[in-house]
């Protein structure tokens, strides 16, 4: 068993988002995302099969649903059923945008 840090490696990449796995099996994903400006194309949905939980741990984003959009701060967190569209609207841009989700 290794002690890891979930801040440790976190790269400022204005081209690509990170998505590093810290575990997955088959009842469980659990990554980091390090988002640096990025969000979903503007036709693009997501509509996963797994109830998705959402934690930032830090920066700003934006998430949009089909009929709302969710401002979402350090420390804020939501859950997201299975099936739901939902998008990445916005992430910050002046600094990194760090999310846990988990898929159950």
């Amino acid at each position: 068993m290794q002690v890891k840090n979930i801040f440790k490696d976190i790269k400022i990449d204005k081209n690509i988002e990170q998505f590093i796995s810290l575990v997955d099996n088959k009842n469980i994903k659990i990554e980091k995302i390090v988002s640096n400006g990025q969000k979903s194309l503007d036709d693009f949905w997501y509509e996963q099969e797994k109830n998705e939980f959402v934690l930032l741990l830090d920066g700003y984003a934006i998430l949009e649903f089909e009929n709302r959009t969710v401002e979402l701060h350090k420390g804020d967190y939501i859950n997201i059923e299975s099936y739901r569209k939902h998008r990445v609207k916005y992430t910050s841009e002046d600094k990194p945008t760090i999310w846990l989700a988990i898929f159950y």
